[in-house]
This record gives C-alpha cells, sequence and structure tokens, in this order.
C-alpha cells in the first residue's frame, strides 16, 4: 500500500554549498538521506517533495555549518500482510516465481502457485500446471496475496512471500476464464 507521510527534520547545510539555492541544497540532502529508506512504520520511502525550509538556521558551537528546520512529504510503500497486489512475473526458476509489486519484488514459492500440481519446465522456463496446463511466464500478470514481510537490514534487500493458492488469485487470465 502507498503512503504519504508529513514528517520534520533537522538539516545540516554544507558551507561549501551555500553558493546554491538554500531548499535546493535541503532538498538533496533529503533525497540522500531518506530516498530508500526502510523502515518499520514508514515503510519503504520512494521519494521525497514538498519541502518547506525554515530560512533561520542556527549554527552550533564547533560546527560553521547552519542547520535548518525542515517539514517535508515523503511517499512511501508499506507491504502489508494480506494485501491483494498485482504485478508483472519477473522471473520464472525452480523455487517459484518474483512479481514485480511496485518499488519491491515479491516471491510466490513453486507449491503456493495453484491448487494444481505444479512443475518447472527448464525447457520453455514457464511453470506448468499438470491438471489443468495452465502456465506462467515471464512478462505475465498475476494476482497475488502478500503473506509475510520482511525489510531485512540495511544491505538486504525487503523479503516479501505471497501465495496464489486461493479463489481470485493466480494469472489474471485465468482469472478472467473463471468467472
Amino acid at each position: 500500500m502507498f503512503r504519504v507521510f508529513r514528517l520534520r527534520d533537522v538539516v545540516r547545510v554544507d558551507p561549501a554549498r551555500m553558493d546554491k539555492p538554500l531548499e535546493e541544497v535541503v532538498f538533496e540532502e533529503l533525497r540522500k538521506k531518506y530516498e530508500g529508506l526502510k523502515d518499520r512504520t514508514l515503510g519503504i520511502i520512494i521519494a521525497v517533495t514538498d519541502i518547506n525550509v525554515d530560512p533561520m538556521g542556527y549554527i552550533p558551537i564547533g560546527d560553521g555549518a547552519p542547520y535548518h528546520v525542515t517539514e517535508f512529504t515523503v511517499l512511501s510503500y508499506v507491504p502489508i500482510v494480506n494485501e491483494v497486489v498485482e504485478g508483472t512475473v519477473e522471473t520464472v526458476g525452480r523455487s517459484g516465481i518474483t512479481v514485480n509489486i511496485g518499488p519491491i519484488e515479491g516471491f510466490v514459492h513453486i507449491q503456493q502457485i495453484a491448487d494444481d500440481e505444479v512443475s518447472y519446465e527448464i525447457a520453455r522456463n514457464i511453470i506448468m500446471c499438470k491438471n489443468t496446463k495452465k502456465f506462467v511466464a515471464h512478462g505475465d500478470m498475476v494476482r497475488a496475496r502478500i503473506t509475510s514481510v520482511s525489510l531485512g537490514t540495511p544491505g538486504r534487500p525487503p523479503r516479501v512471500n505471497m501465495t496464489m493458492r486461493q479463489p481470485y488469485l493466480g494469472k489474471l487470465d485465468w482469472i478472467v476464464k473463471k468467472q
């Protein structure tokens, strides 16, 4: 789920960059600090927008740089357990598929793709359902439900596990034909 948060922070402006407009410098510093940040409350921050910088900064003792109080808006993605999402299949492999669900990828284990018996066909790079002959390939649009979320550590990407083994979930072509 995408969310918008209004935040406040104090930003240090490097004295070497004082020749540029204050808003431009603060915006660059906020982007460096926040974009890509993973937080349990905020989720994964995608973009910083709408900054409002207090022009009256302060210079602490022992530091020659001014600090400015800044309010700004962030757009973030928060994957929520039991949320139903749609995305494009990015990779197909023996263990399952990865699905692009916006700014991150989710993983569907091969046993969570369908209620049918499924197997990976290496020659065609697809996952095939044995009884129904349905298949999932790279580029297919699928609908899945998020079952677990781990935002990971700073060096590791977030991990989102999903399932497609419920009514109205799966490859979108399968769902349309059901109705």
